[in-house]
């Protein structure tokens, strides 16, 4: 009776978990998706608690309630923009959890069928690369790891490390009941692997990366939730796993770059700066006050966010402009490209906690068309994504990679901090166009500036 109990808890449960995350493909529903998936996962926590023979309560409760603990503090402090580094946190935490189930399982003998062997070294080879490479990841996204290393002949180690890998995989999957020395050379090799993998890849491939590693953990997951018998964790886990591979997809295919060149021929500022055609002409430097004169007396703004924005946690201040702009008369509108910023979504969330409508937002395919129209194209801590090189320069890395088409704006202003390429190194050749002049300067400060200036024109 209570076994029928627990497993029609666990369907009751999985299909919270899809209706969930199919609200969480509207930023209207969004929150309520993400409340609704959180209490299912609290009551799949509870449920298996009741499981029959289950031992170690009290570790259970204080795991979950130090885990539980940090997650809630870490959330209430995290800044918008160390957002991305926090969600590869999770993310690398969700892997190694994966990854430490089938430890333990090896470990201590509890595995005997072949093909739940099987699972379990996927688990937990897919596990411990989400875990080293999310690693990376963060140690990227928070400067810790400033620049990209590349070994020499990296996709031949690639190849290699990952062969050795699963080749002690298969020894494990052979033998049934690995050695200690097994396991921990198979982790090692694992974990080496992820980090391998992970290092060469530069600022412009982050998003497209964290993404992947999401979808390695939602699959680790569900491998070890079969391993454990448990539905609940192979439903989460294929959720997850197959929404973060089409998520990988879609923002793969808007940089127009094959995964598998995300992965082995990483965007690296060593590599972007020294190809592409040479940039004629100079960068025309634009004041505070003649960048509010341009936008106060135009009809139709469009502004592109980028991380610049996000790290001079501008959002506020630019959305107070837009109000300011709109008061006067302009039509003020946001173009988000899909791979702005250093997570998926990363712009969205920092425009709508700064309380921009969501209906003023506008993906690239819905906005493109508009720039031709604009009178003004304001950007602010963008490149790579409104580079005109990728519609004209064949020898550029980022050839072929969908633009926001700003420079098909009547006049652009471009908000940078200097006159330095961007994160994957690659010089815009936007900035150089007779239609765009500089604001240099933080975002918080330049913003600030114009709407000063936008105020003094409206007295």
């Amino acid at each position: 009776m209570l076994n029928g109990f627990i497993q029609a808890s666990y369907f009751a449960v999985a299909v919270v978990f899809i209706l969930g995350l199919k609200a969480m493909s509207s930023p209207v529903t969004a929150r309520k998706g993400i409340v609704w998936a959180g209490w299912a996962m609290v009551a799949a926590t509870l449920v298996t608690l009741q499981t029959p023979g289950m031992q170690n309560y009290g570790l259970m409760i204080v795991a979950i309630v130090a885990g539980g603990g940090v997650a809630w503090w870490s959330g209430k402090m995290v800044k918008m923009t160390d957002m991305p580094q926090m969600v590869a946190v999770y993310n690398g935490m969700g892997g190694g959890a994966a990854a430490a189930i089938a430890a333990l399982e090896f470990a201590r003998g509890g595995i005997h069928s072949p093909v739940v062997t099987t699972l379990a070294v996927l688990g937990a080879l897919i596990g411990s690369v989400a875990f080293s490479g999310s690693c990376v990841a963060y140690a990227k996204l928070q400067g810790i790891m400033k620049k990209a290393y590349r070994l020499p002949q990296q996709n031949k180690v690639n190849l290699g490390l990952a062969a050795a890998t699963v080749l002690v995989g298969l020894v494990i999957i052979a033998s049934g009941a690995p050695s200690g020395a097994i396991i921990v050379i198979f982790f090692v090799l694992a974990l080496a692997l992820g980090v391998v993998l992970t290092s060469p890849i530069g600022g412009a491939d982050m998003p497209v990366v964290i993404s992947l590693l999401n979808a390695f953990t939602g699959l680790a997951v569900g491998l070890e939730g079969y391993v454990l018998g448990n539905p609940a964790l192979i439903v989460a886990g294929i959720v997850v796993g197959a929404s973060g591979t089409l998520l990988t997809q879609l923002m793969a295919k808007a940089m127009n770059r094959p995964i598998s060149n995300i992965i082995f021929t990483p965007l690296t500022g060593a590599a972007a700066g020294g190809e592409g055609e040479a940039i004629e002409g100079s960068m025309r430097e634009f004041s505070a006050l003649d960048a509010a004169s341009v936008m106060r007396y135009a009809s139709k703004v469009i502004i592109v966010p980028g991380y610049g924005m996000a790290v001079a946690g501008a959002q506020h201040k630019v959305w107070e402009m837009a109000q300011l702009l709109e008061e006067g008369g302009v039509e003020v509108v946001f173009a988000i490209h899909p791979v702005a910023g250093r997570m998926p979504g990363h712009m969205n969330v920092l425009l709508a906690e700064a309380g921009v409508p969501y209906d003023k937002i506008f993906d690239l395919e819905e906005i493109n068309a508009d720039f031709a129209q604009a009178d003004v194209a304001l950007v602010i801590g963008a490149n790579d994504v409104v580079n005109p090189v990728a519609r004209t320069d064949k020898t550029s890395p980022i050839y072929g990679m969908p633009i926001l088409n700003v420079d098909y704006a009547h006049n652009v202003i471009v908000v940078k901090r200097g006159k330095g390429a961007g994160y994957s190194g690659i010089e815009n050749a936007l900035f150089y166009k007779d239609n765009c002049r500089m604001l240099y300067g933080s975002a918080q400060q330049a913003i600030a500036e114009v709407i000063t200036h936008v105020k003094a024109l409206e007295s």
